[in-house]
């Protein structure tokens, strides 16, 4: 019998879809389950580490050995995009897509993020939480990225329950384990952060307009997770 529980366990182990993370008992009242996250890869080899590692000398004046971050804000992101595929082959490659003329002067080193969450809120893992990827001005050195798929033609919130959700179980998850984190930013907020030390963008000419994820999605997530008492950045008069 126990040989037979033993062989039960390891088809259990070995089926399972994706790698399962301890949900911190946080901010709910729910019975806790685990957190769900798909890890999906995107190309992430020496070359983009090296361009990484440039783009932190000349966007943040910082020589660094390795590109790993302390995390202080959580970023969420739409992606414009309503399909997965296109959109996650959009972070894929090491070097910037040649339509992404508004960003290239300022490095070829492609945009990424830490995580994307798809329709049905499934969450995928892109890179490692601690490696810096680029997803937003002045910010990458600390925070950690999170896209949604949705958003589409950049207009309006279109982001399903099942993503504001995910979002939040997100938001905690991260929170429990880099209590580092300070703060929960929108995009379109980014510009909100210059004030803060944790701005790092020398080029003062380098900026650009966004407006995703939305104030009604921002309040949904700050709402679910509350008694965080993560920081908002202040807003500019």
């Amino acid at each position: 019998m126990t040989r037979t529980l033993l062989l039960s366990i390891a088809l259990l182990t070995f089926t399972a879809c994706g790698k399962e993370e301890a949900k911190p008992a946080v901010c709910t009242t729910k019975p806790i389950q685990p957190l769900q996250i798909i890890d999906k890869p995107i190309d992430f080899g020496p070359e983009r580490i090296a361009m990484t590692k440039e783009y932190i000398k000349s966007h943040y004046g910082m020589s660094v050995e390795n590109i790993e971050i302390t995390p202080k804000i959580i970023m969420l992101h739409w992606t414009a995009e309503m399909d997965f595929d296109k959109s996650f082959k959009r972070l894929q490659p090491e070097r910037l897509l040649s339509d992404r003329k508004d960003i290239m002067k300022a490095s070829a080193l492609n945009v990424s993020s830490q995580f994307m969450v798809a329709r049905d809120g499934t969450i995928y893992r892109l890179m490692p939480e601690n490696w810096m990827a680029r997803h937003v001005i002045g910010l990458n050195y600390s925070s950690i990225g999170v896209e949604n798929i949705g958003g589409k033609g950049n207009k309006i919130d279109d982001l399903t329950p099942a993503q504001r959700q995910a979002n939040i179980d997100l938001v905690l998850y991260l929170k429990a384990k880099y209590p580092t984190i300070e703060y929960l930013v929108g995009h379109h907020e980014y510009k909100q952060m210059e004030s803060t030390s944790l701005w790092l963008e020398k080029d003062k000419g380098y900026r650009t307009v966004k407006s995703d994820p939305g104030e009604k999605f921002m309040f949904d997530i700050r709402d679910g997770v509350k008694c965080l008492n993560l920081k908002a950045p202040h807003k500019v008069k």
